[in-house]
């Protein structure tokens, strides 16, 4: 994990000097709304940090990983005084958001105070992993990677919003495209909710019957979900999830006819931070369950 989180950090270092450098100009009004997102980001970063750090619960980042998106996106609707793309991005950022809540918040991951409320089983198992086992090392890894890096990620990611508006060129007009791509996200939304339900409804069924002292049977017994469309990818969520921020990259397309541009950062990032997730998850998954690797074997991990 510690070698993935350097590689995506470079990574940043290195698509933000391409972006400078290499990607169209902004027009004055898009670094203006660019300047002001970033300074909400910064707002938010240092919440999660001091938060973090007073509370050693870590995982403030996921509290408002649902929740951030949608201010990005709505302050960035309403500073094009509701462009109807931008009004449509931020009204499809606002669905993700709030599936995505939903799913957190069932899984008791909100709380009124900081301090509670889940926290991400995989912090703990760093926090003891060398060197992050060190105290200093860890409020590092927890300033530089946890805050900084994912809250920017957050903020990249959505920032084709700002790059599909054109200031200069009047109110946009929807076209074939935007209905397109919008029907994409919507359908690749849905399917991730049918993924967290699914995985819910394993989860629930197999800890009552524990519960209960009942057999597991074969089904349940395995541990992990593996049914329905978990037998066909081992990540059937993360596929969606990183699927939906190239489509919401492909409205910036749509809008200027420029397929290449800065904000394609944020998903390519995002894939990144996937692939190290979900490494880093299967390889607790297969230390828990003996019949994952099996499974790894039989079912692709995304497509």
């Amino acid at each position: 994990m510690i070698k993935t989180a350097t590689l995506l950090g470079l990574t940043l270092i290195g698509a933000v000097a391409w972006s400078w450098f290499y990607s169209p100009e902004l027009e004055p009004l898009q670094r203006q709304l660019l300047d002001n997102l970033i300074t909400i980001w910064a707002g938010f970063t240092a919440y999660t940090f001091v938060a973090g750090f007073l509370t050693g619960n870590h995982s403030q980042v996921d509290r408002l990983w649902s929740t951030v998106p949608i201010v990005y996106a709505v302050y960035a609707a309403w500073f094009t005084q509701w462009d109807p793309r931008a009004t449509l991005m931020a009204g499809l950022v606002g669905l993700w958001g709030a599936r995505l809540t939903f799913n957190f918040a069932r899984r008791g991951g909100y709380s009124w105070l900081p301090w509670k409320g889940e926290e991400d089983y995989r912090w703990e198992v760093l926090r003891r992993m060398a060197p992050l086992d060190k105290p200093w090392v860890w409020q590092l890894f927890h300033l530089l990677f946890i805050c900084v890096y994912q809250m920017g990620l957050i903020l990249l990611f959505t920032l084709p919003i700002a790059y599909a508006w054109r200031p200069s060129g009047g109110t946009s007009v929807l076209t074939t495209l935007d209905a397109l791509l919008a029907l994409a996200m919507i359908a690749l939304i849905a399917l991730e909710f049918v993924a967290d339900q699914q995985q819910w409804t394993f989860q629930r069924e197999k800890h009552r019957r524990l519960a209960a002292g009942e057999d597991l049977g074969p089904v349940y017994g395995k541990g992990f979900v593996h049914t329905g469309l978990w037998g066909l990818s081992r990540h059937p969520n993360y596929a969606c999830e990183q699927s939906i921020w190239v489509v919401f990259y492909l409205f910036t397309g749509a809008a200027t006819g420029e397929w290449l541009n800065a904000s394609i950062v944020g998903c390519i990032l995002l894939i990144l931070l996937f692939h190290g997730s979900a490494n880093f998850s299967e390889g607790i998954s297969a230390g828990k369950y003996p019949d994952y690797a099996d499974y790894v074997k039989r079912v692709r991990r995304f497509v």
